[in-house]
């Protein structure tokens, strides 16, 4: 744009002066290229207000005077119960165990004989098995069999053989319990 403008040289540096300090164009025409610039004396309500180049810095009182510094007050949360804390002390001292490590022990035990019982692997399995077999013959239909059997195959003997390790794991629990709940007619039976 400056080019454009044609402008001598002096004129042109004069200018970017301006644009590179972030201040606003002169009202006034351009100084004689031998003489600096002079300040138009004009009465102050006539001139526009110039904005900062940068944003100005708050000064602390502003700060101080807005929320950023205020606290949020203590409130107290629920104490112990003194007396549970007392027994739960003796009964350390008395027994050297703590009732809660063994409620929590209890709670544990309780939460991994759930996750077992949630989800059956074997029918994952199942259901894995048979996707694969049907997005082969997906494929087989598109004319892209070849490109997706032998990986498809592989993971599906990788399944089946997952599966027989878990009903190898299933019979011998059976066995397990059938031993327990049946000890003098087991030699015989098995």
């Amino acid at each position: 744009m400056m080019e454009e403008l044609q402008l001598p040289h002096p004129q042109k540096r004069y200018l970017m002066d301006y644009v590179k300090r972030g201040d606003a164009l002169p009202l006034q025409r351009f100084p004689p290229s031998s003489k600096q610039p002079v300040p138009v004396s004009s009465p102050a309500a006539c001139q526009p207000r110039r904005l900062p180049a940068r944003a100005l810095l708050r000064p602390a009182k502003v700060c101080q005077a807005g929320d950023a510094y205020t606290r949020e007050k203590f409130k107290p949360q629920p104490t112990r119960d003194l007396e549970q804390e007392k027994r739960r002390l003796q009964n350390i001292l008395a027994t050297g165990k703590d009732e809660v490590e063994d409620e929590v022990e209890q709670v544990f035990i309780g939460k991994k004989e759930e996750e077992i019982a949630e989800p059956d692997r074997f029918e994952e399995l199942m259901n894995e098995i048979q996707e694969r077999r049907k997005f082969l013959a997906e494929m087989e239909a598109l004319g892209q069999g070849k490109k997706y059997q032998g990986i498809i195959l592989t993971e599906i003997s990788q399944k089946l053989h997952e599966m027989e390790i878990i009903d190898k794991k299933r019979t011998e629990e059976m066995r397990n319990t059938m031993t327990k709940a049946f000890p003098a007619g087991n030699k015989s039976n098995l």
